[in-house]
């Protein structure tokens, strides 16, 4: 009786340090996720089949979703409107929008270029853009540090349900490692207005120090400015010897940083998209 007594602690403690090893290995691998006791019921409808440019999607239940690709965000054309569960879109809060995933659910987004993580509330359709995988909102874009850039890699893992309020978090943000720079402040960019005409060039992009995106080039000095407007920060409208207004973006302190900007600026489509090397 005795031997088998000594036996059965022996096998019980030795269970209990494996369990504890596994356990410590786990919590160093990755931080605790959330733990929704009382999670939201799927918003009516948002599952059903739906068509967006001749497109078919097909929201399911996707417990082991875990897909990298690019994230974009959207935030004051859409704060206080509705999202697809009812809810009030806050561009400040931490949620996303999917287009297939269970409505309210949670994600884990972790930005591939600077290790930023956060827990999201998906609540919203989106986004319509082959290559993209996932919307954030501004207040994800700031936690993840892609704001700037306006489209990031990123990996998506589902979490499962969403709570009845809330859910976003950020799981880590003070040990990422720093992100890229930022392109260093050039000359005033030149946007013509609706009557302006285009004064001569004073600085061509062949001299401009630093590598840059080339996004297009247009004869009309409006339409450049157009598009200089929908790709935000760090954009300039130049003219060229040849009487065409080309729109930069940068500049970029290396090649390797040129190409992901030049990949965002693709995939918000201008497909012509070449690197300039200024140096």
């Amino acid at each position: 009786m005795t031997t088998k007594f000594l036996k059965g602690v022996l096998v019980a403690g030795l269970m209990s340090l494996l369990a504890a090893c596994a356990s410590g290995a786990g919590s160093s691998a990755r931080p605790a996720m959330p733990v929704v006791t009382d999670p939201a019921p799927i918003v009516s409808g948002t599952m059903r089949p739906y068509q967006i440019r001749g497109r078919w999607y097909r929201p399911e239940e996707q417990p082991d979703y875990d897909e990298t690709g690019l994230a974009s965000w959207y935030g004051d054309q859409f704060h206080g409107r509705p999202t697809a569960t009812g809810e009030r879109f806050d561009m400040n809060a931490l949620t996303a929008a999917h287009k297939t995933l269970p409505l309210p659910g949670l994600v884990e987004v972790t930005n591939l270029e600077n290790g930023r993580r956060v827990v999201l509330r998906v609540n919203d359709r989106g986004p319509f853009v082959d290559g993209r995988i996932i919307d954030l909102s501004r207040g994800a874009a700031d936690a993840l540090d892609l704001r700037r850039a306006g489209v990031g890699e990123v990996r998506v893992r589902y979490l499962g349900r969403a709570p009845r309020q809330g859910g976003g978090s950020t799981v880590q943000y003070a040990e990422a490692r720093p992100s890229a720079p930022a392109p260093s402040p050039g000359p005033t960019p030149y946007l013509p207005g609706p009557a302006a005409t285009p004064p001569p060039l004073h600085l061509a992009a062949s001299s401009r120090p630093g590598v840059w995106i080339q996004a297009g080039s247009w004869s009309n000095p409006r339409e450049a400015r157009r598009a200089a407007d929908r790709l935000g920060g760090g954009v300039i409208v130049e003219e060229s010897a040849s009487g065409q207004f080309r729109v930069l973006v940068g500049p970029w302190p290396d090649t390797g940083t040129a190409e992901r900007s030049r990949r965002a600026v693709i995939s918000r489509g201008y497909p012509e998209a070449v690197m300039i090397s200024g140096d």
